[in-house]
């Protein structure tokens, strides 16, 4: 599999990011710029074209281009954060898919859905309850995606569905059951190993923050590429939080 990898630059005031479950953390904004970049470079090695949405230097979040959009097939479904402030990222991601081609619908009020709350795996999209996504928010996504199976799922005590679950390439669900509760739920040794992106067949990205999980993953016949993005831990972030993948 291959595609296109839409990504963001992270601007001078990334320090500012919101912090919702964690203690707030120098950023050091020269270095976050450098592990983005290296970011950037993992997903093209593994055959991903970056393509920029264009910078926000005035909006700290804006990185974290996977909450502006949930990508099915050509459909781009452009959210309406649950963060007033990250509302304003929308409008140049929604204008990065145009660009592509893809058909662009959106969230609407009173709804409200962070991308980073969608996790799909096959025909189902599991949507997580949270202070960011509403009812009304997975209500129009399932609307939206009537060819899909749209589960809702409560969380406990994390940012987003994504900070606490994600899918291996063979659709094994793979996260923290403090947080979540999903049957079958394989349980990584830290936190970080919650965090999987499937970059096409056997490949996966995986932060250097969980060395255990990458390789309990290459035991299973995995490919790992692992990427430092400290930094953005420090913001709540994750490797799945800095791209959106859209295949070819």
């Amino acid at each position: 599999m291959s595609g296109i990898a839409l990504v963001r630059k992270p601007g001078p005031r990334i320090s500012e990011g919101i912090v919702t479950h964690l203690q707030r953390e120098p950023v050091d904004a020269g270095r976050a710029a450098a592990q983005h970049d290296a970011y950037v470079a993992a997903l093209a090695a593994a055959g991903w074209r970056p393509v920029y949405v264009p910078s926000a230097d005035d909006l700290p979040d804006a990185p974290f281009v996977e909450d502006t959009l949930v990508v099915s097939g050509r459909l781009a479904v452009l959210t309406r954060p649950g963060a007033v402030e990250r509302r304003p990222e929308v409008d140049s991601v929604a204008q990065a898919v145009r660009d592509l081609g893809m058909k662009a619908v959106r969230i609407a009020r009173p709804g409200t859905l962070d991308g980073g709350d969608v996790l799909q795996s096959g025909p189902t999209v599991y949507v997580g309850r949270s202070a960011r996504t509403n009812a009304q928010g997975i209500t129009q996504l399932a609307a939206l995606l009537p060819e899909r199976t749209v589960v809702p799922v409560e969380l406990s005590g994390v940012l987003h569905l994504k900070s606490a679950v994600t899918a291996l390439p063979d659709g094994t669900l793979i996260g923290d059951p403090r947080h979540v509760d999903l049957p079958g739920l394989l349980v990584p040794e830290e936190e970080a190993g919650a965090h999987v992106v499937p970059l096409g067949g056997d490949r996966v990205l995986l932060a250097a923050s969980a060395p255990r999980t990458a390789a309990a993953l290459e035991k299973r016949g995995l490919a790992v590429t692992t990427v430092d993005i400290s930094e953005y831990e420090k913001l709540e972030g994750c490797v799945t939080c800095l791209s959106v993948l859209v295949a070819d």
